[in-house]
């Protein structure tokens, strides 16, 4: 468990463990389900540290979870072409952490309100709630978008602009089942297809054309 990972559901263990207390307080049996609340909030806070390879020309993922896209795209915030996407749904089992998916700066980080469309819905991507993130290193630039889904309901960064960060480095999470999606360069080689499931830092998805410098 990481504290800054934790801090993120600390109103939540506060309800939780009133509630569970209150319910214990009037019959124990009734606290168990407040137990069991307790418990699983923990699993899914759940925050393992992961090595990414040092191949520099390997993408690693930014989130874990099941592919459940591969497509091109323009890319209209940060690049302003079109790109690859890989478009990676976290269920509420998963870890939500997200990772840097290359080393380099973050040159580019904004939030968008909106809805709360289930994330494995496709129009998820345009209308939900969002916060996307570039990231450059030499002439390369990846872009990454955190996207909200019917349960979760906040987005968290922990990297600002001008950050340098390793691959595979935390830099923000989502809150209870989401979509992550990573644009990148058109010549790229996807390594991952969909219905893969990926790890967050570990796992590659793509390789870059060349080695970024």
């Amino acid at each position: 468990m990481r504290l800054q990972t934790l801090r993120e559901a600390r109103w939540i263990f506060a309800v939780l463990i009133a509630i569970t207390l209150v319910l214990g307080w009037w019959h124990p049996v009734a606290s168990l389900p407040g137990v069991a609340l307790i418990l699983y909030t923990f699993y899914f806070f759940r925050d393992p540290d992961r090595e990414a390879l040092g191949d520099p020309t390997a993408v690693v993922a930014p989130a874990d979870g099941v592919v459940v896209e591969i497509i091109e795209k323009t890319e209209t915030e940060v690049v302003n072409g079109t790109m690859r996407r890989v478009a990676i749904f976290l269920s509420v089992l998963d870890v939500h952490t997200n990772r840097a998916p290359m080393e380099g700066e973050v040159i580019y980080r904004k939030h968008y309100p909106g809805k709360f469309l289930d994330a494995r819905n496709p129009e998820a991507s345009v209308v939900n709630e969002s916060q996307t993130w570039a990231f450059r290193n030499g002439a390369t630039t990846l872009v990454v978008r955190q996207i909200t889904g019917a349960i979760a309901r906040r987005i968290v960064g922990w990297s600002k602009v001008g950050d340098r960060v390793a691959k595979g480095e935390r830099f923000g999470m989502i809150r209870f089942g989401s979509r992550t999606e990573v644009y990148l360069p058109l010549d790229s080689e996807i390594t991952v297809r969909r219905g893969d499931r990926v790890k967050g830092g570990e796992t590659i998805v793509a390789r870059l054309p060349k080695e970024v410098s």
